[in-house]
């Protein structure tokens, strides 16, 4: 079930704040929006949910427009939670499981199962406004998925966990992929991204500014980086030819390079002036593609 969004405008009033995006997310994939705040992708994921309606073009699940007929097939984690703090745990995700066409049967065997996958089950019956930041973010995120839908959208949904907890939520989203739930979510934490996702949508200003396969766009890049540790003086190899920038850390200095050749002549420049600990070149983070692009840092 391909999700297709063609030409897609959101204006409000004077604000445009999606513009003319374009772009298909094919079924069963981990597609990821990066993006600084007021970028755009929150009102892409809305107008997705059908929850805003575009100001122009289209956008299609399966070949059809998303309406409330498909809504038990989707999940949806909003980035401002929207938990019942009073209520116990299990009345309110078995009440969201039957709002989705489930039994109370199945709501609840679902929920236990998913309370012991994230090392909550002593939850089942606390309210909400008993638990930990943490576990109200586990408990939201049961309730985007307690459904088993086909299509999830997840806006930031490792904010406020630390990372065990990141990797336990990050092992799910991948569960459910690998059971043929189609996922697209954002996220703050480029690692994330770079770690989940085999293809991304970078946005500024509502604008699409890069697109593609992971992989391909860090090879399309062009610039490499080298990672050296040596036990003397490295300051000299920011004057080297093929040398963009430099970055110093405690032992050593991350260069970034014109392309892979560069590094040969870098390493002539090195033998002979002492122990190299390291030498190691890298494909580019997806923060140095996104400063070359987006013209600032993503943070």
């Amino acid at each position: 079930m391909t999700l297709e969004i063609t030409h897609v405008t959101k204006q409000f009033q004077q604000h445009t704040a999606v513009n003319d995006l374009s772009l298909t997310i094919n079924e069963n994939q981990i597609f990821g929006f990066l993006g600084a705040n007021g970028a755009g992708k929150t009102t892409t994921f809305r107008m997705i949910l059908n929850l805003l309606d575009p100001t122009s073009g289209t956008i299609k699940w399966n070949g059809k427009p998303i309406d409330y007929k498909q809504s038990d097939r989707i999940g949806y984690l909003p980035e401002e939670r929207g938990l019942y703090p009073k209520l116990k745990v299990r009345e309110q995700l078995i009440y969201l499981g039957k709002l989705k066409g489930m039994s109370k049967k199945d709501a609840e065997t679902e929920l236990i199962k998913w309370l012991e996958r994230l090392k909550v089950p002593q939850n089942i019956d606390k309210r909400v406004e008993e638990l930990s930041k943490g576990n109200q973010q586990k408990i939201q995120f049961i309730s985007a998925i307690i459904h088993r839908p086909k299509l999830l959208i997840l806006d930031e949904p490792f904010s406020g966990l630390d990372p065990v907890n990141v990797e336990l939520l990050k092992e799910a989203v991948v569960e459910l992929k690998e059971n043929g739930t189609t996922i697209v979510f954002s996220s703050h934490r480029m690692e994330h991204v770079e770690q989940l996702c085999e293809s991304l949508c970078m946005l500024k200003d509502g604008n699409r500014i890069l697109h593609g396969n992971i992989s391909e766009i860090k090879r399309s890049f062009g610039k490499k980086n080298l990672r050296i540790e040596t036990d003397f003086d490295l300051t000299f190899v920011n004057d080297l030819p093929g040398v963009v920038k430099t970055e110093r850390y405690s032992g050593g200095i991350l260069c970034q390079i014109e392309n892979e050749e560069i590094s040969q002549s870098i390493l002539h420049a090195l033998i002979g002036k002492g122990f190299i600990r390291k030498f190691e070149i890298d494909e580019p983070s997806l923060n140095d593609i996104f400063i070359e692009k987006a013209g600032e840092s993503y943070e």
